[in-house]
């Protein structure tokens, strides 16, 4: 499937959920159908139900209970969901500005992390690195997790988590494990002259194929 196929199917999820809550008048405290039920109630993947509950879940309208199910929150108006979906998955610009953000705030993060950066934690990101090798999407994930994780910035890291999980809806960011060995072995020289250059080296070659 297309990237903009992918987009397509987000959106229409997006919304059919939307106008279920609504004909449903479910609210806080109500519990939305199992992935499995909106799946087949809305003739869609799994996979496009979880992307969807995972973007709503950052949002904090949802939240999932282990052994329990998911359900509505009243952290924030549902229309926000509207809101960022439309504006940021229907504007060509927009779509490379988020990418732009994300890239703005995990280049930030690592610069941070980096002055305080102790060798225990280089074996922590070798550890990543070993664990998710065979999963680029994932090891990109779990590597600048651990590093916000590392920063103490909460804000920085809900943000972050925010725009990950919309980002990675409209673009690709499967870099070659050498990205990240790279940018460890940086950070434990303390240096990273070049970082920049090679994020967008990564982002537009993983975005080609």
């Amino acid at each position: 499937m297309s990237g903009s196929q992918t987009v397509k199917v987000y959106e229409e999820v997006l919304h059919q959920i939307k106008m279920y809550i609504e004909q449903h008048q479910l609210g806080p405290g109500d519990k939305l159908p199992s992935e499995r039920e909106l799946s087949e109630l809305l003739n869609v993947g799994r996979s496009s139900i979880r992307e969807a509950f995972r973007a709503l879940e950052l949002l904090g309208l949802i939240e999932t209970r282990r052994g329990e199910g998911t359900f509505m929150r009243n952290y924030r108006p549902y229309h926000m969901v509207e809101l960022l979906s439309t504006f940021i998955l229907h504007e060509a610009r927009t779509k490379e500005e988020l990418a732009t953000a994300k890239m703005m705030l995990e280049i930030e993060v690592t610069h941070q992390v980096m002055a305080d950066l102790e060798q225990d934690h280089i074996e922590d990101l070798n550890k990543i690195l070993s664990d998710y090798e065979q999963n680029k999407a994932m090891l990109h994930h779990a590597f600048f997790q651990y590093l916000f994780e590392l920063s103490g910035n909460e804000l920085l890291n809900r943000m972050w988590q925010l725009i990950d999980g919309f980002a990675n809806t409209v673009h690709e960011f499967n870099f070659q494990a050498s990205f990240y060995h790279n940018v460890t072995e940086g950070m434990e020289k303390k240096n990273l002259h070049g970082f920049r250059s090679w994020y967008e080296k990564e982002l537009n070659l993983s975005n080609e194929n």
